[in-house]
């Protein structure tokens, strides 16, 4: 379906099943089974992340990964809940609900999950699918990195078993670091324990289901060693069915709407990045305004029966792709399963230690932490290097809904920085050849023209960078006091009214001083401005070039020097 038709999508059936095959039946069962032992486990870890009932994580792994599985373009994305919306939740219900009060969360998660769907829908229909490329990939590097710091650090209390209020991130590592001769041992045993176990499963036996077996070794040590009454705390009564209607409050619409907006871009962000991540070759690529339409609905439907807000997650996406699933059959098996967790087994999961959660949640936040991407971005681009540093410091020091608004701020100033100051290379021949090329240290070789100055500026040329082109122009003109200034504009896209005029003026003025400016290789639409203006009544045709090798042999034929080095 394609993605300039939003409201026929809805009613559209999903392209997978229309060409479903019998052998993907099998597969798409296994990796569902497979995806459900990491996805349920896990989202009820995420539950507690935001402050909620660890049910609510498995609402959020039923509803809408049904919703998603239906409208959703993605063969193999898993959609529930992932640590970075988990963390932007719990920032919001903080301001929120400051007291914990548990009916007043449910109700503020109702609300914040329908506002963060109905967001969804609306960019769809508006066609806004483009805003997933507003933040770059180092400041996302950055961003998500800012975010497990702070998982970390909020799961750290329950990992060492003691209790801190609530604060900035300052105020909370030097509670924690007070808190911690308040450490009880044997929660730490736990927490430890569970910790190793899982390390040493993903990396021993990375297929095996490691948040699974290391919840049930947890619930195991809680039954057999009667960890509650050893002072570890458990996760207590788990309501037993399906969930209930929740229904949201109209009262905190308005001081959640901001904080939904963001969850709702990081939501959007997430998910066609790990939809992106995991397409084959020969499957359609997810289309964006229709993966708007599929994870609003998901978000929508989910906030009616006691999900908090979600999207797809790459960890859980990548597991279900790596066990082999085809479809979204995989997801809705994994759907079946969280109905049989509510049905059967919210009893035994009353037993686990909230330190086993606390671990699992450490464990795979720990994994946003990419040390090894920073050290990449730094080698190849000191700027965007500074950028992720950026975002990482403004979801520690300013709060992660704050955060998005400084990673989005970071990548535009990176942006309008690399814009504003366009590159202007001085150009050289390679001998003996037709290749120009700018001229640098590592070809001493190349030749020039005495004489002739070639230059190659890039990009767009308009009115924010029309100024630093220009300086960097003259200031080469300056130095090599040339008889002819040659424009290579084959990497000039597009020349807007102001650099025309920069153009113009910078002719003038040194035509007066007997320099004359020839422009080459422009394509028909920056010719046809040229042509237009003053500056190509100025230029003449005998001013303009359709490539290099045609104006460096007209310039020596008419200056009769020889190539220099």
């Amino acid at each position: 379906m394609p993605p300039t038709a939003p409201s026929r999508s809805v009613l559209a059936v999903p392209e997978w099943l229309t060409s479903y095959r019998s052998n993907w039946l099998r597969p798409d069962i296994i990796a569902g089974l497979t995806a459900a032992a990491v996805v349920i486990p896990k989202s009820m870890a995420y539950a507690t992340i935001a402050g909620l009932p660890v049910q609510v994580g498995l609402y959020t792994a039923f509803v809408p990964m049904i919703i998603y599985a239906v409208l959703g373009t993605s063969r193999v994305l898993s959609v529930s809940t992932t640590t970075t919306i988990a963390i932007l939740t719990a920032a919001e219900f903080a301001e929120v609900v400051p007291d914990g009060d548990p009916a007043a969360l449910l109700r503020a998660s109702a609300t914040l999950t329908l506002l963060v769907g109905a967001m969804l829908v609306l960019a769809c229909f508006l066609r806004l699918g483009f805003v997933a490329n507003f933040i770059s990939q180092p400041v996302l590097t950055g961003f998500k990195a800012g975010i497990g710091i702070v998982i970390v650090l909020d799961q750290l209390p329950k990992l060492l078993g003691f209790h801190i209020p609530r604060g900035t991130f300052v105020k909370n590592l030097l509670a924690t670091i007070h808190g911690i001769p308040e450490t009880k041992l044997i929660t730490l045993g736990v927490s430890v324990t569970v910790i190793v176990l899982l390390v040493g499963i993903e990396h021993f036996a990375p297929k095996a289901p490691a948040p699974l077996i290391g919840l049930a070794a947890g619930i195991a040590a809680a039954y057999f060693f009667q960890l509650s009454t050893r002072g570890v705390e458990l996760v207590g009564h788990i309501p037993q069915g399906l969930p209930k209607l929740t229904l949201p409050s109209i009262a905190m619409v308005e001081q959640l709407w901001p904080g939904a907006l963001g969850i709702a871009l990081m939501s959007f962000t997430e998910t066609i990045a790990a939809g992106r991540a995991f397409v084959k070759n020969d499957e359609p690529r997810p289309q964006a305004n229709r993966e708007l339409l599929a994870t609003g609905a998901a978000n929508i439907g989910g906030a009616l029966f006691g999900a908090m807000p979600g999207g797809g997650g790459t960890t859980q996406t990548a597991v279900n792709r790596l066990s082999g699933a085809n479809t979204q059959v995989a997801q809705l098996v994994t759907a079946a399963m969280t109905l049989v967790t509510m049905l059967l087994l919210a009893p035994m999961i009353a037993l686990m230690p909230q330190a086993t959660l606390a671990a699992v949640v450490i464990v795979y936040s720990i994994g946003l932490i990419k040390p090894a991407e920073f050290r990449e971005i730094l080698r190849i681009r000191r700027t965007e290097f500074i950028w992720a540093l950026i975002a990482l410091s403004g979801v520690v020091l300013v709060g992660t809904l704050k955060g998005i608004l400084v990673a989005i701020i970071a990548s535009l100033v990176a942006l309008a920085y690399q814009v504003a100051n366009p590159s202007v290379y001085v150009l050289g021949r390679k001998p003996g050849t037709n290749i120009f090329r700018p001229r640098s240290a590592e070809h001493p070789e190349d030749e020039t023209f005495p004489g002739l100055l070639m230059l190659r500026p890039e990009g767009r040329i308009f009115f924010a960078n029309a100024e630093h082109v220009a300086n960097k122009v003259w200031v080469l003109i300056d130095e090599a006091k040339p008889k002819v200034v040659m424009v290579d504009m084959r990497a000039i896209f597009d020349l807007e009214y102001t650099a025309l005029k920069m153009f113009d003026e910078g002719e003038k003025k040194h035509r007066e001083l007997g320099i004359r400016l020839w422009l080459v290789g422009m394509n028909p639409h920056v010719f046809e401005m040229v042509q237009k203006s003053a500056l190509g009544e100025s230029l003449g045709r005998e001013g303009m070039f359709l490539n290099l090798e045609s104006a460096v042999a007209k310039y020596t034929q008419q200056a009769q020097l020889p190539a220099t080095v």
